[in-house]
């Protein structure tokens, strides 16, 4: 394996890709420590401290901590994701993305540039909501105002400064696709996430010393992590392939087809998005309580969707669970098309063995989707659940289960996943081996 890595620094193209999308995320991670002017960090700090259990941590999880520090990067790359669902959802019910999405390179540019405007706007509206909410928030110890000179020119003066550093963290990202390796988009939010790790190891070594805690749990804590990534990459890599054959076509002097591939469906089509969407119904009544002390109502709904380790709690975690099947459903009818593939299929004389090609072609791939879906999402339930009952079984710093449970291990290893593949093709290219002495790494895309 260390040979593996000085080949990889031998590589002058390659070596230089690496450098410099590790000198972008440098300067993103610099970026996440600038406040906004005119805030008090101390009442922002003690307002945040423990809001993990709201859409306010999940959020910040995304940022790589610059929301609850109300950084200038404070949405970080959220924004532009956000656009690209809003046009990729749009896109099913509108005929002229649609086109666009089937024009092939010129359609993919044109959209790109609908989610930089679309980026933009929804950064300067989420941004003036930052501005607004920073002055109706206290301290909780002290009372003390966050916004030190509440008003119009600190709202104005939120905006122009998150949209501007929100538009160039869109450019660090596009810079990394362009002249580095890896998603830049993705590796904006995977370095956000791994950026905590220090920290809550540093607060799990603190309770092994001061609690005197046993080697064995904290060997125990190793082993689940290890169990729990192992999974979650079999999770992301698991396929389901279904055979295709391409019939023979004479063009002039040349025969072209005749050779037998396979459509590798993924288990897991729709990723980490149906647990960020369960998540974030499952946060919003903690925090409409937070801004509601007075309201018993919200109060008692709070804690009945507030998650806990008893049986108590099963309500809670059997609705999660519920919500993350559905959702999973929910995004893959978005994101795949059956009707589309089987379309394809058939103008390039691509056929299934056995399989009518249209309309059968359609069902029967529709019909694998939907059989696949159901184990995929059970999977992806239990990644999002089982690290929660592990962490306060072995007792250790709640911090683990945001980087290791759900969100935060699909995250990191989809990217990494991504990145290493990348990685391993530039070597592959120029004829040196590959991580693994046997087969390659496979990407969430194939």
């Amino acid at each position: 394996m260390i040979e593996r890595i000085r080949s990889i620094f031998r590589i002058q193209d390659l070596r230089t890709k690496i450098l410099f999308t590790l000198g972008i995320l440098s300067i993103y991670r610099l970026g996440g420590q600038v406040p906004i002017p005119g805030i008090d960090r101390i009442a922002l700090s003690e307002f945040f401290s423990g809001s993990e259990r709201t859409i306010f941590g999940l959020y910040d999880m995304f940022v790589g901590g610059a929301f609850t520090r109300a950084t200038v990067f404070a949405l970080g790359i959220m924004p532009y994701i956000s656009a690209s669902i809003i046009l990729q959802l749009m896109g099913a019910v509108i005929p002229a993305l649609q086109k666009l999405q089937k024009e092939g390179e010129a359609g993919r540019k044109k959209i790109t540039q609908y989610t930089r405007y679309s980026t933009v706007a929804l950064a300067a509206a989420q941004s003036f909501g930052v501005g607004i909410f920073l002055e109706s928030v206290r301290s909780p110890q002290t009372g003390a105002s966050v916004v030190l000179y509440p008003g119009w020119g600190f709202r104005l003066l939120t905006v122009l400064t998150i949209t501007a550093g929100t538009v160039f963290i869109m450019w660090l990202g596009e810079q990394i696709d362009g002249h580095g390796i890896g998603n830049g988009m993705s590796l904006l939010i995977f370095i956000g996430i791994v950026a905590r790790l220090p920290y809550v190891l540093r607060m799990e070594f603190r309770d092994f010393v001061s609690n005197d805690k046993s080697i064995f749990l904290e060997l125990g804590v190793v082993v689940m992590i290890v169990a729990i990534t192992a999974f979650t990459i079999m999770l992301t890599q698991g396929t389901r392939k279904i055979p295709v054959q391409y019939a023979k076509r004479v063009v002039g002097r040349r025969v072209y087809g005749g050779q037998s591939t396979h459509i590798p469906l993924k288990v897991n089509v729709s990723g980490v998005m149906p647990i960020i969407f369960a998540q974030a119904i499952m946060f919003l009544p903690a925090t409409l309580a937070g801004f509601m002390p007075g309201s018993e109502l919200m109060q008692e709904l709070a804690l009945a969707f507030s998650p806990g380790a008893t049986w108590q709690s099963m309500p809670y975690w059997v609705f999660y669970s519920i919500l993350i099947i559905f959702f999973a459903y929910f995004y893959t009818a978005i994101v795949f098309n059956p009707i589309d593939l089987a379309d394809n299929m058939k103008r390039q004389g691509g056929f299934i063995p056995g399989i009518r090609p249209g309309k059968r072609t359609s069902d029967f791939i529709d019909h694998i989707l939907t059989r696949i879906t159901l184990p995929g999402s059970i999977c992806l339930a239990a990644v999002a659940v089982v690290p929660f009952f592990i962490i306060n079984y072995l007792g250790v710093h709640s911090g683990l289960e945001n980087v290791f449970g759900g969100t935060g291990v699909l995250i990191m290893v989809g990217v990494a996943l991504d990145t290493l593949q990348q990685i391993e093709s530039h070597l592959l290219m120029r004829h040196y081996d590959g991580f693994m002495k046997k087969g390659r790494i496979k990407g969430r895309r194939g």
